[in-house]
């Protein structure tokens, strides 16, 4: 495998690293990072590399002992990490090192860095909190969303890049994906909003760290088992009206990728749902969604399907004839949404709804159509959430 040069790198949230003066060491291509070309120019990128020469570190727990003394002294404890609610009080088995913006190589040690094994058990412990029913889940979210934090700069710290790096970036980006799906489902409020939003920049962060360490690890037409599905996210992202800059257009993007992963189901699809967004062709869109998705991509689509379905009735709103009201629920069937809450979203856009003589909805067609003022809410695909999928 082909070494690659580490350059340093600065974390858009503050996380940044001061160098080192470099000790004895031996280097190995496997635990080099180096700065994708998918990152370039973009306006989120991957997590920083670091300039300390290669050390495994040697913490037994998933929290250091000085950082759980200081947080104890201090009351600085979670509720999730309360021995018996007390805030003073923690023990090993409940505590879960925090994540530090701002971090000195100087002062690292081999004792304030976890090793792989514990990193596992660690992400291992905190996603069997997802489905906690004792707290909100915005509550569930805030805890693993730092804490996950500080297990991707335990992995950057030690130059981590793995199969095991891989398994642990893979789950920490299904939390975020299920984490996308159900904030977007909480409503519209300004605390939700900003951890939908938080929690949307560090999913692509810590897709572009995944994609960095997919590159380092492949061998000639060589992808892991799920790599291609990983790569069709970051496709999946450039859907929408709210995505940051993510680097370069997708059109280059699309020719670094290697030829299995381009031509995977994965990636056929997401490149046809892209096709059918940028044309309006809505009804295709939803079909194809409907039929090919797997679960994690329909839940990072979720939160975009209602301005798909906007768009939809913009069309039909501007290109209808006045005299002949559209069909409500025919369009619910197209747009796989209930006719209650497609006559919702249609108040929410502007356009009355009218009943003819025998009690059906129709949409009016040339009336003042404009986008929700406070956003789209989520709504899923109507027929396919009884049914479990694969």
């Amino acid at each position: 495998m082909e070494k690659i040069e580490s350059s340093s790198r600065k974390d858009l949230l503050g996380f940044q690293r001061t160098t080192r003066t470099p000790c004895p060491s031996s280097s190995s291509p496997n635990n080099s990072r180096s700065r994708s070309q998918t990152e370039q120019g973009a306006g989120t990128s991957a997590d920083p590399i670091s300039d300390v020469p290669n050390f495994l570190g040697t913490c037994p727990d998933m929290c250091p002992a000085k950082e759980r003394a200081q947080r104890e002294r201090l009351r600085d404890l979670s509720v999730f990490e309360r021995l018996n609610g007390n805030p003073g009080k923690t023990s090993p088995s409940l505590a879960v090192k925090k994540f530090c913006r701002t971090i000195s190589t100087n002062q690292v040690h081999a004792s304030d860095l976890r090793p792989p094994s514990v990193l596992q058990n660690t992400l291992k412990y905190l996603l069997n909190l997802v489905e906690s029913s004792d707290h909100p889940f915005e509550a569930v979210h805030d805890f693993i969303f730092d804490r996950t934090r500080s297990i991707r700069q335990d992995l950057s710290m030690q130059n981590i890049v793995d199969n095991r790096a891989i398994y642990m970036y893979e789950q920490m980006i299904e939390f975020h994906i299920l984490s996308h799906q159900k904030l977007s489902r909480c409503g519209s409020k300004t605390d939700i909003s900003s951890l939908y939003h938080l929690n949307m920049e560090q999913l692509m962060k810590c897709l572009l760290s995944l994609l960095d360490v997919y590159s380092i690890n492949r061998i000639s037409n060589f992808i892991s088992k799920k790599e291609a599905e990983f790569h069709s996210f970051y496709v999946l992202l450039h859907l929408g009206c709210k995505i940051p800059t993510m680097g370069n257009s997708l059109s280059v993007w699309f020719r670094q990728l290697p030829f299995p992963v381009l031509h995977s189901k994965e990636m056929q699809f997401c490149r046809t749902i892209l096709r059918y967004f940028r044309m309006g062709d809505y009804k295709r869109f939803f079909s194809t969604t409907a039929s090919e998705a797997t679960h994690l991509q329909l839940c990072l689509l979720e939160p975009l399907l209602n301005e798909v379905r906007a768009q939809a009735i913009s069309y039909i709103n501007y290109s209808g004839y006045k005299l002949h009201p559209y069909p409500l629920l025919h369009l619910s069937n197209i747009l796989m949404i209930e006719e209650r809450e497609l006559e919702l979203l249609c108040y929410e856009c502007g356009l009355k709804i009218v009943t003819d003589e025998a009690g059906c909805k129709l949409l009016p067609a040339k009336q003042v159509f404009s986008l929700p003022k406070s956003g789209f809410q989520s709504c899923g695909l109507r027929k396919i959430e009884k049914s479990q999928r694969l």
